[in-house]
């Protein structure tokens, strides 16, 4: 099963653990510190992210450490972005409507 940026982003655990590598890379056990779940459950949901692509796991030691691999997250914002565009045309016509409602009107640009 191929799995991709959106299956990793599909569970709020998975979220959780992204969220938390944008600062830093981490190691298992620190990242399994944050969660009320077993360091094998987190270690689960780390080789899913890591098989979705989103973040790589370096060995150092007998410590993982995995970072975040935030160009791979950036396929969630091109999807995005025809909603993102969508609902910046619906706030214009809401702040629009909202200056109306309230008497105020766009200064108009007097001609001479």
């Amino acid at each position: 099963m191929r799995r991709d940026v959106f299956n990793a982003i599909s569970d709020p655990t998975r979220r959780s653990i992204l969220m938390s590598l944008t600062t830093e890379p981490k190691n298992v056990n620190t990242l399994a510190d944050s969660f009320s779940m077993t360091r094998q459950a987190v270690s689960l949901h780390v080789k899913y992210l890591q098989e979705c692509g989103v973040i790589t796991i370096k060995k150092v030691g007998r410590e993982r450490y995995c970072k975040l691999e935030a160009q791979e997250l950036a396929q969630v914002a091109d999807w995005l972005e025809p909603f993102r565009d969508l609902w910046n045309s619906r706030l214009d016509r809401l702040d629009n409507l909202l200056d109306e409602l309230q008497g105020k009107s766009k200064p108009k640009s007097k001609s001479k």
